[in-house]
């Protein structure tokens, strides 16, 4: 797979998801250390939280216009290098609002990766390996979780969480000059894909019908005319509520495991791994099973519907459930599957937007729905620390999660419908099998 190089660019995406949320929960697994040290509360840290997403949200919106303008390799490239340089100026913050400060420029840098991603892939890859493409590489992100706890809570206790951050913020740098020595755009700017792999592109983007599933030829309306559509409005929105879960696992669930089962620093570091190697399977699989129901049933949105509101809805139930359980075992076991079936739902989002939107618009789009997904980053951390402030308990938090994302999954079912154009095209392109 990987002497082909659309596959090595995969491999690099994966890779810097990892290093993204690996960067990301280091702050959640440090809370502790933080909290003592810089003297914050829960309140305050669930401000902290939130403030990243100031900047991550307009900045998912910003970055997806600037890969549609200037490409997506330049785009990530700068991206990565930024977001390095101020998750390592973490260690050098003096209280609450220098964090607030760096988490919102950490959060402006960080914005433009999954749309500039996105972007990468509709570049690279036709439509019936886009969903699987975009699972893959999206799986970086819950197996950069699942090592971020042991690596994190190795450096943070050996040598203080202060040169953690450091050493962390250095692994984005060198990822980035490999990133702008291998990458191009697409097939047609690069000068390392072979000619063999270029003609089999190509190939892999013709019908049976000898016409290309290209939307090249398509009308090309505007940005706003696709951002005003159902299917994407509610795309949007069950992108936020699949972030509220998963933020509030984020942010939360490490100090949830300490104040509600007394776990010390190492034992919620290697605890909270479990529910991420999880989500790495879901995430994997999510795209890849989206793909295959599009081959069996020839319905490009249908195979994205079923995958979606499906998986958001267990992951609703689950994670309402976790918080009413008494012990630690159930409340780990119901995290994780709530985890999996939520990443089951990773890469979809994201193949809806390819689906429907013109290639020209991928990166705008990808930013609207990355931009929308982002509020609930604001709204989740900081309703959680004002819940755990003022009942120090967190079943609350955890049964609101479940009921926004049942919400998101029932609106999918209902909304997210093959419009006469699309069901054309996709039936001739995918024959039922």
């Amino acid at each position: 797979m990987f002497k082909k190089l659309r596959w090595v660019i995969v491999l690099l995406l994966f890779l810097v998801y990892m290093i993204n949320y690996l960067d990301r929960v280091a702050l959640s697994i440090t809370v502790p250390m933080i909290e003592k040290d810089l003297t914050i509360n829960p309140e305050q840290f669930g401000i902290v939280f939130g403030s990243f997403f100031f900047g991550y949200a307009i900045f998912n919106f910003v970055g997806g216009l600037a890969a549609d303008k200037y490409g997506a390799t330049k785009v990530m490239g700068v991206a990565v290098g930024l977001w390095s340089f101020f998750c390592g100026l973490t260690s050098i913050a003096t209280g609450f609002w220098s964090l607030i400060v760096l988490r919102v420029l950490f959060g402006m840098a960080e914005g433009p990766i999954c749309s500039a991603a996105n972007k990468m892939i509709n570049g690279w890859f036709p439509k019936t390996q886009a969903a699987t493409a975009m699972g893959i590489l999206s799986a970086g992100s819950p197996l950069g979780g699942a090592i971020a706890g042991p690596i994190v809570g190795y450096l943070a206790l050996a040598f203080g969480w202060r040169p953690a951050f450091a050493v962390i913020g250095a692994i984005g740098i060198v990822w980035m000059a490999i990133w702008f020595f291998v990458v191009a755009d697409n097939p047609s700017q690069s000068k390392r894909v072979s000619d063999a792999e270029r003609a089999e592109i190509r190939e892999l983007q013709v019908v049976q019908n000898g016409t290309h599933l290209d939307d090249d030829e398509e009308a090309e309306g505007s940005l706003w005319s696709y951002l005003k559509q159902p299917i994407v409005l509610v795309t949007a929105f069950a992108f936020f509520c699949y972030n509220y879960i998963l933020f509030f696992f984020l942010s939360w669930f490490p100090s949830y495991l300490v104040s509600a089962y007394h776990l010390d620093i190492k034992e919620m570091s290697v605890t909270t791994t479990i529910p991420w190697i999880i989500g790495f399977v879901g995430l994997a699989l999510g795209g890849w099973i989206s793909d295959k129901v599009l081959k069996i049933t020839g319905k490009l949105l249908l195979s994205r519907k079923i995958v979606l509101a499906f998986s958001l809805f267990a992951a609703a139930i689950c994670v309402a459930l976790a918080g009413t359980v008494s012990s630690l075992y159930p409340a780990v076991a119901m995290m994780s599957i709530s985890i999996f079936f939520l990443y089951l739902t990773g890469a979809i989002y994201w193949a809806i937007i390819q689906d429907v939107v013109h290639k020209k618009h991928v990166g705008g789009a990808s930013g609207f729905i990355h931009l929308v997904g982002s509020l609930s980053g604001i709204l989740g951390p900081i309703i959680t620390g004002f819940i755990v402030q003022n009942t120090g308990k967190f079943d609350s938090a955890f049964i609101l999660a479940g009921v926004i994302a049942a919400i998101g999954a029932v609106l999918v079912w209902i909304v997210i419908k093959p419009t006469p154009s699309n069901t054309a095209k996709t039936s001739e392109a995918y024959p039922a099998a």
